[in-house]
């Protein structure tokens, strides 16, 4: 009798899961991943890293998760709240560069370096000098956008809102104030610009999960942070659900519970 055809990658896809659902029960584990995202909080562990020359100021789990939901979403913008020295920016812009070029292959089409069919947003309160310099000069600088305001002002908004329409999938990153109030705001905001099967990724969920002494000079910590907010959030939309296996896989991530995956138009 002939033997059916055994898919390799499916089967290695299914011992992956198998694996990754088997974490949550590993309570040693679990532990041990708490008490060392504790102690890479002391020891500014998640400022050690750069994006193509620029610093990015996250944990390189995340950074291969963001990874793998750009590719497999395939946005036509990115829009991030936060910019710091610019190398989350700089990272969304190299995935979107990757995606332009796949897509010109794929199409047989020329890319037109000037003219990008894909393109992050950036928005922060307060754009160093230093920092728009360097990011300005990158050259991947001609696929990103700034504006500096609040992110939530109605004014920063509605700026958003109209650059969104021009895209039809669109993914959004949060990483600007921490606060309950912040985030709950930005995610009333920015979440009905995501596109059905995209996601709203909001960073520094972790807040929760830390001593309540972590962060003397800023108003979040236990209580009163990302987390809070996303709870709160999902309690009244129903567009979104916590992608639970992004969850499991990561272990060492600032953004548990953060990874926000569109489920309805």
């Amino acid at each position: 009798m002939r033997k059916p055809n055994i898919d390799p990658i499916s089967i290695f896809e299914s011992e992956k899961r198998l694996s990754i659902s088997s974490y949550k029960s590993n309570s040693n584990w679990q532990e041990l991943s708490s008490q060392w995202m504790v102690q890479a909080f002391r020891q500014k562990y998640m400022y050690n890293f750069t994006c193509l020359g620029r610093p990015i100021i996250q944990v390189p789990t995340d950074m291969v998760a963001f990874e793998e939901l750009v590719w497999s979403v395939r946005p036509d913008l990115i829009i991030e709240t936060g910019i710091a020295h610019g190398g989350s920016l700089i990272l969304s812009a190299s995935m979107l560069a990757l995606l332009d070029y796949c897509d010109a292959v794929t199409e047989g089409t020329v890319l037109d370096p000037k003219k990008p069919k894909r393109r992050v947003l950036g928005i922060d309160i307060d754009i160093r000098a230093h920092n728009l310099a360097a990011i300005e000069a990158h050259p991947l600088a001609g696929r990103i956008d700034m504006i500096e305001g609040s992110s939530i002002s109605d004014e920063t908004v509605k700026k958003v809102k109209e650059y969104a329409l021009r895209s039809q999938r669109v993914l959004v990153c949060l990483d600007s104030n921490h606060t309950h109030e912040h985030v709950l705001a930005e995610l009333e905001a920015y979440a009905p610009m995501v596109s059905k099967g995209s996601y709203c990724i909001v960073f520094d969920t972790i807040v929760e999960d830390l001593p309540a002494d972590m962060f003397p000079d800023r108003p979040w910590k236990p209580g009163n942070n990302p987390r809070t907010a996303v709870r709160e959030f999902l309690r009244v939309n129903d567009r979104f659900v916590v992608d639970k296996e992004m969850d499991s896989k990561l272990l060492l991530s600032l953004a548990p519970g953060g990874f926000l995956e569109c489920i309805k138009d």
